[in-house]
């Protein structure tokens, strides 16, 4: 009976120890979650101090995403012996400056991305793999500040592919107006005197003209998250059939050093390319194709995937 007594004492014992051991860790490790939050919180201010100072701002960040599949024998699928596979990349950056009197803000974005699909039991299909998303993009703003948020301006923007069709088509705006910053790393630019050449190898469809250039940028890299999103749109004084608008969106979030998951959404509108396909793919016996008779359907391209900031 003491044995017991005794052995009970002692469980009770080293249960109470046990328990104020780890209540008395788990108030030291608050409390030093505290303090963690209280020096990231000066941090973030600093950062803040260092980015509100005029210079050069500089950065990049990207998504990677991919997948590779086979299928052998697997007849519930209607190809049953294939291989399969999707990669691509995106790569956002950024050079800024910023000065009491003047701006020079320069941008680039390239999304990239590959697809097969390959029938073994085919031996004319092709095993290799063909280009899918194919943008490139690069803008550069140059404004004389009248007051803290407003400017005259110049923008040139350049967009095109480059995997197929190099600059067939290529579009190159110039043009002039004014430049609205009304919060930090938000960019409004209005311009009414813009032209919109459009470069093509001897196709007809492809028209410049004149017209006014709009573009919202807002990039931000706050801590472990980088965003950044662009509207730019082309409104033709001479048709409408030759406006154009495209909407890129690009998200990372990191979780590890300098590796997250990233997230790239693009939409655009353009008839002039929606025209351009439709000739490349009419069939026998189908109206030829014109402004008046296609849809313009709206292009979307999204990826999800691996993301890496620079």
């Amino acid at each position: 009976m003491k044995k017991i007594v005794l052995a009970l004492v002692v469980m009770f014992v080293v249960t109470s120890t046990y328990a104020q051991t780890r209540e008395e860790l788990m108030a030291e490790q608050a409390a030093k979650k505290d303090s963690v939050a209280a020096i990231q919180a000066r941090v973030n201010a600093l950062q803040s101090q260092i980015d509100a100072f005029p210079g050069w701002k500089k950065g990049a960040f990207g998504t990677i995403g991919g997948s590779i599949s086979e299928y052998d024998n697997w007849y519930a699928k209607g190809v049953a012996n294939s291989s399969t596979g999707n990669i691509g990349f995106t790569v956002n950056a950024y050079a800024n400056l910023d000065k009491p009197k003047f701006f020079w803000r320069n941008s680039g974005n390239i999304n990239l991305s590959w697809v097969k699909l390959d029938d073994k039991d085919d031996p004319s299909d092709s095993d290799k793999f063909e280009e899918a998303n194919d943008v490139f993009t690069i803008t550069s703003l140059y404004g004389y500040k009248l007051s803290p948020k407003f400017a005259i301006s110049g923008l040139g923007e350049y967009r095109t592919t480059i995997l197929n069709n190099f600059n067939d088509p290529g579009y190159l705006d110039l043009g002039v107006g004014a430049t609205w910053t009304p919060i930090t790393d938000m960019v409004v630019v209005v311009h009414p005197l813009n032209y919109n050449f459009v470069f093509s190898k001897g196709d007809a469809v492809f028209e410049s003209s004149l017209g006014a250039k709009i573009v919202v940028d807002y990039t931000k890299q706050l801590g472990p998250i980088s965003f950044k999103t662009n509207l730019s749109a082309f409104a033709s004084y001479e048709s409408s059939d030759y406006s154009n608008w495209t909407w890129t969106n690009s998200f990372g979030y990191t979780l590890w050093k300098k590796i997250g998951v990233g997230f790239d959404l693009g939409l655009r509108k353009n008839k002039q390319e929606a025209l351009n396909y439709a000739l490349g793919n009419v069939e026998a016996g189908d109206p030829t194709p014109t402004f008046d008779n296609i849809d313009n359907d709206l292009q979307t391209y999204w990826m999800l995937g691996l993301n890496y900031s620079f």
